[in-house]
């Protein structure tokens, strides 16, 4: 008998969880060993993958620098930018499709996908593609380790479609998402500031792509954070377009038609010439701008000054310190009472930027690290911490608006507060409107504002099974559940016979950010007229309610009742039903407020009726001692 020698000591796969930066323009990945965290680069090769993918006519798509280098020669095929199209609908990036050599069109779900060669690409497997490609790079630098989980960063604004999709994308990878993590938190522990002691943090983050602040506390390792805003379409890519549409303006007065200037081959060789641009202008006073077509008609050459770039961007800019003065009231904070500034992102290494954020926080912000891997280096550190390493730290991030549910006439029930901590749970209780009502229909919505018609619908399901019973006697107990990578599930149940149904919330598309930032200026804006209308409705609602008792109970005791008690019930009674047949849009609050307490009022007596009617039955046939 023959044997094979076997060396598996010499053989055993390692099963290791790393870090992600699955960014806009470049991604990474990152792990922590026993020397500390440290990006995965090939030997002599840079850590950065761009987040590029090239379709081919036939065989593998290219992803990578491979990729980034088929966009000037076939820009057609060449996908970029697709962390911005996460989880969006058509509708939502509208803005960001006239720079686009490619098609992009909306899948049967409303979800964006692009059109290439004759082939449909959710960003979803375009970001997977990129995934695999900075998995397999970093199994190459392991020796052959066996990636099987990571922790993934997005930005702090991300809703939850965009999370959930960032999710959909790592498990077409094949790799099992750990946790999803803010990019704001992960560069705090890159940076290593949960070991700090105690103090406020304002991290400024300004990718490729996305954009996004966040204010956090930390406290004996425990970070809190205590409010986020920002824009996932405001980023890097748009300084790009600013000196693209510069170049534009310069070869149209030039004599050059718009048809010449919206090609695939132009656009693209217009990006790189951009992209270039800016990154000269970092440490440059002035840079060469160039763009030769041949075969397009285009021979351009022009020089751009850093003053030139800086009123360019200068609004963009302006934009993102907005977003900063509202974080910091929203925490309710001042600049004064930060202890430090972190600065993330490629686009932050702008001297523009860096003194806007300085003036804005009154404080120099922490650039040691290179600013387009803290954020993968903060990821491995949660993945250490995640996997049982001994660093003692508490991420407690918020979600980015509130969650509630539709009530009866339109209303908003908020059950999670937007800018609250994470993961969280509200259980509130809910009854039914109608008699013997078997069923409960649930809308589930996002927004600030204070009726269902105003806010974003992310869902809805039914309760079904209830027994029949009068209204308002069965409990309902609705649980809202957002675990620690911001899921909603939502579940209801029925107290007295134990159904339950429950939802675990995965939208068509996410909201756009003017939506988000409307959601919140208008929640600002039409607080009082919001509450007016809110309590109009509430008050038409328990009008109904009121109606549906006293017309239930009237005849039977309507001959214990004298007849200006009578009168004034159905005097009450037919301007109530005319205030609820109007709808709460024909009458003020305070008039609806004086109907619904003039039909309380008349109905005094009905209801002391009933009670000794319900009385006289408890203690019929008894005796005072059985009292």
């Amino acid at each position: 008998m023959g044997y094979i020698e076997l060396n598996v000591l010499d053989n055993v796969v390692k099963h290791v969880v790393i870090g992600i930066d699955l960014g806009t323009t470049n991604s990474l990945a990152a792990i922590w060993d026993e020397n500390g965290p440290r990006v995965l680069a090939p030997e002599g090769e840079s850590p950065i993958v761009p987040s590029i993918v090239y379709v081919p006519e036939s065989g593998k798509a290219l992803v990578g620098n491979a990729a980034k280098a088929m966009g000037v020669i076939d820009p057609e095929h060449t996908l970029f930018s697709v962390k911005r199209f996460m989880g969006r609908g058509l509708d939502d990036v509208k803005d960001n499709l006239n720079l686009l050599p490619y098609s992009v069109t909306e899948t049967d779900r409303h979800l964006v996908q692009f059109q290439v060669r004759n082939k449909k690409i959710t960003p979803q497997q375009a970001s997977a593609l990129i995934l695999q490609e900075v998995g397999l790079r970093a199994i190459n630098v392991l020796g052959g380790a066996d990636i099987i989980q990571a922790v993934i960063t997005v930005p702090a604004y991300f809703d939850e479609p965009q999370r959930q999709a960032t999710r959909d994308a790592a498990k077409l990878a094949g790799i099992e998402v750990l946790r999803i993590v803010s990019e704001p938190t992960a560069a705090c522990l890159a940076y290593g500031l949960d070991q700090k002691g105690e103090g406020n943090i304002a991290v400024y983050d300004l990718g490729g792509g996305t954009f996004d602040v966040s204010i956090l506390s930390v406290v004996d390792g425990v970070f809190q954070v205590l409010s986020t805003a920002g824009d996932t379409a405001l980023g890097g890519d748009d300084f790009d377009r600013a000196i693209i549409r510069h170049m534009q303006a310069e070869l149209l007065i030039a004599g050059h038609t718009n048809e010449q200037l919206a090609t695939p081959t132009f656009l693209a060789s217009a990006r790189l010439t951009a992209e270039k641009a800016k990154c000269d202008l970092t440490n440059n006073p002035v840079t060469s701008l160039r763009i030769y077509l041949p075969e397009e008609g285009i021979d351009y050459r022009s020089e751009l000054s850093c003053e030139s770039f800086e009123a360019l961007i200068g609004p963009l800019v302006e934009r993102t310190i907005d977003h900063c003065k509202r974080a910091l009231a929203d925490a309710n904070l001042t600049p004064e009472s930060l202890h430090e500034i972190v600065l993330v992102g490629g686009s932050t290494r702008i001297p523009l930027v860096r003194q806007q954020v300085e003036e804005a926080f009154g404080r120099q912000p922490h650039t040691e690290l290179n600013p387009n891997q803290v954020i993968a280096l903060g990821a491995a550190a949660q993945a250490q911490v995640l996997t049982g390493g001994r660093r003692d730290v508490l991420l407690l991030d918020v979600t980015p608006l509130s969650l509630g549910l539709e009530t009866m006439g339109g209303a908003v029930s908020k059950m999670i507060e937007r800018n609250s901590t994470i993961p969280c749970s509200h259980t509130e209780g809910y009854t039914t409107y109608a008699e013997n009502q078997t069923g409960l229909e649930l809308n589930i919505l996002q927004g600030e504002r204070e009726l269902a018609s105003d806010c974003r619908s992310l869902g809805k399901f039914k309760l079904t099974g209830i027994p029949p019973m009068p209204a308002g006697m069965p409990k309902i107990a609705v649980r809202f559940h957002l675990d620690a990578d911001g899921q909603l599930t939502v579940t209801a149940k029925e107290e007295s016979t134990g159904v339950t149904s429950d939802i675990t919330v995965e939208p068509m598309h996410g909201l756009t950010d003017k939506e988000v930032e409307d959601m919140l200026t208008q929640g600002y804006t039409n607080a009082q007229a919001d509450f007016d209308n809110r309590r109009s409705v509430e008050l038409i609602t328990e009008m109904g309610t009121m109606l549906q008792a006293i017309n239930k109970n009237l005849a039977a005791a309507t001959p214990s009742l004298d007849q200006e008690t009578l009168d004034d019930l159905q005097t009450t009674t037919t301007t109530a039903q005319t205030a609820i047949t109007q709808g709460p849009a024909a009458a003020d609050k305070d008039s609806l407020q004086k109907t619904r307490d003039a039909l309380e009022q008349a109905s005094l007596p009905l209801a002391a009726v009933l009670m000794d009617s319900v009385v006289k039955s408890a203690v019929s046939g008894k005796d005072l001692a059985d009292l």
